[in-house]
């Protein structure tokens, strides 16, 4: 069914296509139109920052941005399910169109642009939703927001979703908000990640529950600017890494249509790169650290060789939107 469903799909504008999925899944979630994409996928559980992940397959974020959609992903048998990216306030994002297809590399660009309707319409969403399982809320800060006030946007997001999420992310790594990635770096890095660590342990004894902090990165990362990051995870003591985001790299798409479009690249052209990245991380992080790996991941095969990199689990994306809920049997299945 989802075949026939892509044919249509693909004739139309990609965001479009986006929002129209979005509601439908919203419309079917529960009732009996979620056979269409329900599946039951085998146990196989993986243990990781003190949490069971009912299997080793999650759902990046992005593609539920404002965590409507929480209990069809569930239906589809992920195993853990990532929301967001949430940002303090709404916001329209950047100017359409802002996402293209380029089929030729299964890949996509986008420059949404954190485009989302606020935090305190997340924090409803998964209030509402039935899903029990694993899951992670993705948090940003505004555009409008300078890079020295970034800190107190995370803060805010921080402590509405802490009591509701598995664990939470922290999006340094987006290129398509203004000055973002910056915040992966240096001292803006450290006064970051030090300010959410004791935001949190201030969190966990309000809430009596410890809710573990991730960072996510980009895969345009030279190895010093790695080195410096890990030195900053290790010495402040995150609890984990999501790699990568997208990609600025367009010499995986020279020559297809949309190759030019500004925005962060992905699908199955990252798998090389953010394989690079995860394979160098869980090197130099050494076990003290876990990574949760991500960026093309479009196959069993490419799963396996993320998990063998380190990362014992993984999330999917961009495949999904190419080949449909069967790809997440298909992982399982041979994991």
């Amino acid at each position: 069914m989802y075949a026939v469903l892509q044919k249509f799909l693909f004739t139309q504008d990609a965001e479009w296509s986006h929002d129209f999925t979005i509601n439908w899944l919203k419309r079917t979630q529960h009732n009996l139109l979620n056979m269409a994409y329900k599946q039951h996928i085998e146990d196989k559980p993986v243990e990781f920052l003190g949490i069971t992940f009912k299997n080793p397959v999650g759902l990046a974020a992005g593609l539920d941005k404002n965590a409507e959609c929480i209990d069809a992903f569930a239906a589809m048998g992920f195993g853990f399910i990532e929301v967001g990216t949430v940002t303090p306030k709404p916001q329209a994002g950047n100017v359409k169109p802002r996402m293209f297809r380029l089929p030729a590399g299964k890949a996509i660009i986008n420059r949404m642009g954190f485009n989302n309707k606020g935090v305190d319409y997340l924090v409803e969403q998964v209030k509402k939703a039935k899903y029990t399982g694993v899951l992670g809320i993705n948090i940003g800060k505004n555009k409008t927001t300078p890079e020295e006030d970034a800190l107190n946007d995370y803060l805010i997001c921080l402590r509405k979703v802490y009591a509701h999420a598995s664990y939470v992310t922290v999006n340094i790594s987006s290129p398509n908000t203004p000055g973002l990635r910056n915040l992966q770096y240096g001292e803006a890095l450290s006064q970051l990640l030090a300010g959410l660590k004791e935001e949190q342990g201030k969190l966990e004894r309000e809430h009596n529950k410890h809710v573990p902090i991730l960072i996510k990165i980009a895969p345009d990362l030279e190895d010093a600017e790695l080195s410096s990051m890990v030195d900053s995870f290790l010495s402040i003591g995150i609890d984990g890494v999501i790699a990568t985001n997208t990609t600025l790299d367009r010499d995986s798409v020279k020559g297809q249509q949309y190759a030019d479009e500004a925005g962060g690249l992905s699908g199955s052209v990252l798998t090389q790169k953010s394989q690079r990245i995860v394979s160098e991380l869980c090197q130099q992080l050494a076990g003290n650290v876990p990574v949760i790996g991500v960026g093309g991941i479009d196959s069993p095969e490419a799963a396996k060789a993320r998990i063998e990199a380190g990362s014992p689990l993984i999330q999917v994306y961009s495949a999904l939107i190419y080949q449909g809920p069967k790809l997440i049997k298909e992982i399982v299945d041979a994991l």
